[in-house]
């Protein structure tokens, strides 16, 4: 890189950083300045009414619909953050008509979407805003745009996904998503996303595994950062209302209908209740259940144990992705995502005899439009009319397959992965140019000049296919008022996700779940919130710290109040690396079956975790409560896992090796089990594509 194009990087630096510090101080954060007393589980005294934190003036102040109502709410002296509003009993209280949990892509599109259909509404999330694991997807954004090949569109997309979900999708969401990618990406384009360009000028795309014309828009390799910058400041520049580092733990009925959603406060552990008819579901993945994840410290499966306890249902939960390309050294790294571009820009995969052993492991599904000849596979890159794909652009199921088996048969690298190698197919311009956040990722964490010497990889757990059961068009779950988007929601990706559908999943369902969850809230009566569902909710918020109070199961009631003395991470680390272990790339009824033993016997523990100190940044108790849904989400897979006697996509059965045309026809459904304290499978029918779109898969 010559000296001016170091001063050019430098300056657009300096500009992210100071768009970024823009965006956080204008961002109407309500927070609380209250120091909280010691932990006394307040079921145990009377509810006082309160008075609100000293320095706020906002004595009775509560958000409602359009109005705000008592003294004009003070601003934090150092941030301008808007201090809380309506404080009653302890309890923090706002009114809204859609709540969206979640500020990832799909949540911000959704709550953008809200917004702009008139309703007041709110972003509640775990982290900070701008901080979603979103960030982490680097490739691009699939849509059929036809940019790069004017052959590209919406049914060329539509059959590409669901011959990567091996036609378990639900084809109604796979055809909107194939349909309204490109106007959402053009949409993130007008509202100042800089998307790389091609020679014509127009959005540039990329080459991705399963996809058969690049179609993938693209920022370098930092897509999805560029992705939450914008959405980030639409999201700002409208005054929707963001709660940072806020943890919904219930979700509050009223009868049959969603009523609001109950939860606290990270820093100080005040509690705080949502009013709202609506709420939006945007949760993410579930990768901290397992021990090499991808996923950061959010993705505790949150949104699928929420949506379990208010009387939803899961599909597809046993389909989970190993991404196929992750770090492997160093140990603090391991996991850490290696974006598929390396592969779409020329990469190979090599063992520790040096061979190209992807043309080892081409199924019959896909050998028709895949390269048997490493010449061929060369010559794609050059002339992608004549020549079929590179097995190494296989979708990521039948990749982390290939891998997993290398190493098994001895054939990996020095620190158990096997090798990635671009540096002898691209120069070092190339790299740099195309794949500047992976240079960086490798040279500072693992001291690997990727422009000279080969990556080492394996597979790690990347992502979820299953989700909570929403309809196709609203994404509105059984519950009537609840809705899930994103990585949390389930039947559009089948049984394996192509990369870049997630982006473009999150734009499409994003706009559709908040339109959606708009007009319902502004279209019916507010059910309002239960008062002793709040109670409840905050007893079970405040079991970990008392010795006497009996701890919640899993789900539902029936804990121990004796002998608590069991430490959360110690069991979390015992579930990850069962996880890994039993429930992990490749499956087996027997190890299944101990998995499950092994979940129960951890629900036990979970009932004696106890915790110490106060509410007050302490990241012990948050895990307590995460527990819960981590110790659910992780019995769903596994129960579905072995219901399932096939191999198809992200489900591999050692002893059951062979799709299977009967399970091709259906979906597996968990739902929480009568006594709230586990999950139940049931069968359900694929929806049937209609007869318009079955040419789309014959003769091809």
């Amino acid at each position: 890189m010559s000296p001016g194009e170091f001063v050019l990087l430098g300056i657009l630096a300096a500009l992210v950083l100071v768009a970024l510090v823009g965006v956080v101080g204008e961002i109407r954060l309500r927070r609380s300045g209250e120091e909280l007393p010691p932990v006394v589980p307040r079921w145990a005294q009377p509810e006082p009414e309160e008075e609100p934190p000293a320095g706020d003036t906002a004595a009775a102040a509560t958000s409602t619909s359009g109005v705000t109502t008592g003294p004009t709410t003070t601003r934090h002296p150092m941030t301008g953050n808007e201090m809380s509003g309506q404080v009653v009993g302890g309890i923090e209280r706002h009114t809204y008509d859609v709540v969206v949990i979640g500020a990832g892509g799909s949540g911000l599109r959704a709550a953008i979407a809200a917004h702009e259909a008139g309703a007041r509404t709110a972003i509640v999330c775990k982290s900070l805003l701008g901080k979603a694991h979103t960030v982490m997807a680097e490739g691009g954004i699939a849509a059929a745009m036809g940019n790069r090949w004017p052959e590209d569109n919406w049914q060329v997309h539509f059959r590409d996904t669901m011959r990567g979900g091996k036609m378990l999708n639900n084809w109604r969401m796979a055809q909107l998503h194939a349909q309204e990618a490109p106007e959402r990406v053009q949409e993130l384009e007008d509202w100042g996303a800089l998307f790389d360009r091609t020679e014509d000028g127009l959005i540039s795309q990329r080459d991705f595994g399963g996809h058969r014309y690049a179609r993938l828009a693209h920022v370098g390799d930092r897509t999805g950062l560029e992705m939450i910058r914008t959405l980030q400041q639409r999201a700002v520049s409208l005054g929707i209302d963001v709660f940072m580092e806020c943890t919904v733990t219930e979700l509050l009925k009223n009868g049959d209908n969603l009523a609001g959603a109950f939860g606290y406060w990270r820093e100080t552990g005040r509690f705080i209740v949502f009013d709202a008819p609506s709420v939006v579901l945007a949760t993410g993945g579930i990768g901290k259940s397992f021990k090499v994840t991808s996923n950061s410290w959010e993705y505790t499966g949150d949104g699928h144990a929420l949506a379990l306890r208010a009387g939803a249902s899961l599909i597809n939960m046993e389909f989970v992705q190993f991404h196929p390309t992750g770090m492997v050294w160093p140990p603090s790294v391991k996991g850490l995502l290696v974006t598929e571009s390396v592969r779409g820009d020329g990469g190979i995969l090599r063992n520790s005899e040096g061979k190209r052993f992807m043309f080892d492991y081409i199924p019959e599904f896909f050998k028709a439009e895949t390269a048997d000849s490493e010449e061929e596979a060369d010559r794609w890159y050059d002339d992608k009319k004549n020549n079929r794909r590179p097995p190494e652009l296989l979708p990521r199921d039948e990749v982390a397959r290939a891998i997993n088996s290398e190493i098994k048969a001895g054939r990996g690298s020095p620190h158990g992965g096997i090798f990635l190698d671009i540096a002898s197919r691209r120069s070092r311009e190339f790299i740099l140019r195309r794949l500047p956040s992976m240079y960086h990722q490798f040279k500072e964490l693992a001291d690997v000049d990727i422009t000279q010497e080969p990556m080492e990889i394996g597979p790690t757990c990347h992502y979820v296919m299953g989700g909570i059961e929403v309809d196709a068009d609203t994404q509105e779950s059984a519950v009537p008022g609840l809705y899930a988007v994103g990585e949390c929601s389930g039947g559009m990706h089948g049984s394996n996700r192509l990369g870049g559908n997630s982006l473009s999943d999150l734009l499409v369902f994003g706009r559709r779940a908040g339109e959606s969850a708009a007009q319902r809230a502004m279209g019916s009566e507010r059910p309002g919130v239960d008062e002793a569902d709040v109670q409840a909710a905050q007893q079970t918020a405040l079991a970990p710290f008392d010795e006497d109070a009996a701890m919640p199961a899993t789900t539902a009631g029936g804990g121990s109040s004796s002998g608590r003395s069991e430490n959360p991470y110690t069991i979390q680390q015992d579930l990850q690396q069962s996880m890994n272990d039993l429930v992990g790339i490749i499956r087996t009824e027997a190890e299944l079956e101990r998995s499950l033993g092994a979940i129960e016997e951890l629900k036990e523990r979970a009932k004696n975790v106890l915790v110490e100190g106060h509410r007050q940044y302490n990241p012990g108790w948050h895990l307590a409560l995460d527990l819960r849904n981590m110790l659910l989400v992780s019995e769903s897979i596994a129960k579905a896992a072995l219901a399932r006697t096939e191999s198809r996509g992200g489900h591999t059965r050692d002893d059951y090796p062979m799709t299977s045309d009967d399970w091709g026809t259906k979906n597996l459904v968990v739902s929480l089990d009568r006594d709230g304290t586990g999950v139940e499978l049931s069968e359900k029918p694929l929806p049937v594509m209609p007869d318009e779109l079955k040419p789309l898969f014959q003769d091809k």
